[in-house]
């Protein structure tokens, strides 16, 4: 019998699969269809400290290998969420839940966690993953994920209001990830989540005029696949935290990959659109690879790839 079980920032994961924010709502939508506390967890949707009707439409486009989203962070804002989203999550999901925060300025991030940490909600919250990386929001979250000190800022103020696990999400935007990912690790990031998704655009050849009415948008998907492992491998060597990798993870081999490459959990994202029963899938068909690759526990192979 294999063991999936792995431990992220102190809390024990059933297995590392963990649906990625905005691919799976605040959670208890995809209970409709199966039970999601097969789930090691799942990231719920970016929450913002004011409600946030998003970017204009049309705010989606395919591409070959993937697609392209510049939905601008659409959410009810933090006090929606913890009077009625979460409650609703709560009668459906009995283990802990990544919160997914973003924000305009440092205070802003302070404030939703502080929000969240006040309600009676908190229990439920395991980690506080913190996006400084959404690359369709003007004048916020991708300008923070592109500057070490920036960055860095985040965090403290993070910090400062939570005990638990704080994860800094990062853009893979930049010209050095590693230097990002340290001086998060510096001023007290229990770990770091990548990548989010890459930036990009499509041009309609009858209007000549880009299929985003944003212009550009971020690109998830297959595509996007052997970047975030390069990019988790290169951070695994430079930090001593745990990393959580994502990034066009679609199969439980995608998964395994993702571990060798110095993931400790892995989050499954653009492929919860295309199937909603995507991290399903990867959680029932994990065993059976494991099996067959031999291996016996999870946490063995955390890294590998260095070795």
């Amino acid at each position: 019998m294999v063991d999936t079980k792995v431990e992220l920032c102190g809390i024990t994961l059933d297995n590392p699969v963990i649906p990625a924010s905005g691919t799976f709502g605040y959670g208890y939508e995809f209970a409709e269809l199966y039970d999601i506390n097969c789930l090691g967890s799942f990231s719920f949707k970016g929450t913002t400290l004011e409600a946030r009707f998003g970017n204009d439409t049309p705010r989606i486009a395919e591409c070959p290998s993937g697609m392209l989203n510049a939905v601008g962070l659409q959410n009810p804002g933090v006090d929606d969420v913890i009077k009625e989203e979460l409650p609703k999550l709560s009668r459906v999901f009995s283990k802990p839940v990544m919160a997914n925060v973003s924000g305009f300025s440092a205070d802003e991030y302070s404030e939703v966690i502080k929000r969240l940490e006040n309600s009676s909600c908190s229990d439920m919250i395991g980690w506080y993953e913190v996006n400084v990386s959404c690359p369709n929001v003007h004048g916020g979250g991708m300008s923070f994920g592109t500057d070490p000190e920036s960055a860095a800022s985040v965090v403290r103020a993070a910090r400062w209001v939570s005990d638990k696990p704080i994860i800094i999400k990062l853009s893979p935007n930049v010209s050095d990830i590693t230097e990002i990912a340290k001086a998060c690790e510096t001023e007290g990031a229990d770990g770091i989540s990548l990548i989010n998704t890459m930036l990009g655009m499509r041009i309609d050849l009858k209007s000549s005029k880009p299929l985003l009415a944003n212009t550009t948008g971020g690109l998830s998907g297959p595509a996007v696949l052997p970047v975030a492992l390069r990019m988790v491998y290169q951070v695994y060597e430079t930090v001593d935290i745990p990393v959580v990798g994502m990034g066009g993870v679609s199969s439980a081999e995608d998964v395994i990959e993702m571990m060798m490459a110095g993931a400790t959990a892995v989050e499954v994202g653009a492929a919860n659109l295309v199937d909603p029963y995507a991290s399903k899938k990867i959680v029932e068909k994990l065993p059976a690879v494991m099996e067959k690759y031999g291996i016996e526990r999870l946490p063995d192979i955390i890294g590998a790839a260095h070795r």
